[in-house]
C-alpha cells in the first residue's frame, strides 16, 4: 500500500519546507517529477525571467526532463554543462562560465529536516553555485535525500550517495569495491568539495523544490 508511506513523507516534507523558509529559502512540495518539472517551466522560469540557464549534474534533474525541456524554450539560452562530447577543457569553461548563469538548476545531496542544504562535490561547480554566482538557484530533492540533520546527511553522502555515484561513473576507487567510503586518494576521487547551507542570502535565491517520490541518489 503505496497511500501510507505518500503520506508520513508528505508530512516530513512539510516540515522541512517550513525550516527552509525559516531559513531564508524558497520552497515547494510536489508529488513526483513531473510536477517539478511542471513547476519550474510554468512558475519559476517566468518568476525570474531568467535568458542564460545552465545545470549542476543531477540524476534528479534528469529525471524532471528540464535540460531538455529548457532547451526548447523560447527566449532562453543554455550553458550546456551536461555535454560530454565536447573536449574536458570546452567542458570546464562551460561550467565556469555557468556561475553567471541567470538561473543554475540542480540536486542536493541531503537536505536536513532543520533546513540545511549538504553536498559534496567533485569538481565544485555545483557547489560554488548553490552558494554564490548565478542569480537564482532551483535545487530540486526527493524524498530520500531528507535527513535528520548535517551529521546524518554526511554518513548519507559518504556511505550512500559517493559510492552509488563512483559505480554510476565506473570510477576506480576503493568505495566501488567496498561500498564504503574509504577517505581515498585516488586521483578519480568524486568526494572534494563540501558545502552546507544553512541560511540562503540573499532570501530567496535558492528555491528548493521538495518531491514525494524517490530521485536520484
Amino acid at each position: 500500500m503505496q497511500a501510507p508511506i505518500d503520506a508520513y513523507y508528505a508530512k516530513r516534507l512539510e516540515q522541512t519546507a517550513k525550516a527552509l523558509v525559516a531559513n531564508h529559502f524558497e520552497s515547494y512540495l510536489v508529488a513526483d517529477a513531473e510536477a517539478a518539472g511542471a513547476l519550474v517551466l510554468e512558475t519559476i522560469l517566468p518568476q525570474t525571467a531568467a535568458k542564460v540557464i545552465s545545470f549542476g549534474g543531477s540524476m534528479t534533474l534528469a529525471a524532471t526532463g528540464l535540460p531538455a525541456a529548457l532547451a526548447q524554450a523560447p527566449g532562453v539560452s543554455i550553458i550546456n554543462t551536461l555535454d560530454h562530447s565536447v573536449s574536458p577543457e570546452e567542458l570546464y569553461e562551460r561550467r565556469r562560465q555557468a556561475l553567471l548563469a541567470d538561473l543554475f538548476l540542480t540536486g542536493s545531496n541531503a537536505v536536513t529536516e532543520d533546513g540545511v542544504l549538504v553536498n559534496l562535490d567533485m569538481i565544485g561547480n555545483r557547489a560554488c553555485a548553490i552558494a554564490f554566482g548565478p542569480k537564482h538557484v532551483v535545487v530540486i530533492a526527493g524524498r530520500n535525500k531528507i535527513v535528520p540533520d548535517v551529521d546524518a546527511a554526511r554518513v548519507r553522502i559518504k556511505n550512500f550517495a559517493a559510492p552509488v555515484n563512483a559505480l554510476r561513473l565506473s570510477k576506480k576507487t576503493p568505495c566501488t569495491a567496498t561500498a564504503h567510503c574509504e577517505d581515498c586518494g585516488s586521483p578519480q576521487r568524486i568526494c572534494n568539495v563540501w558545502t552546507i547551507a544553512e541560511k540562503c542570502f540573499p532570501r530567496g535565491r535558492v528555491t528548493v523544490i521538495l518531491v514525494n517520490q524517490d530521485l536520484g541518489f
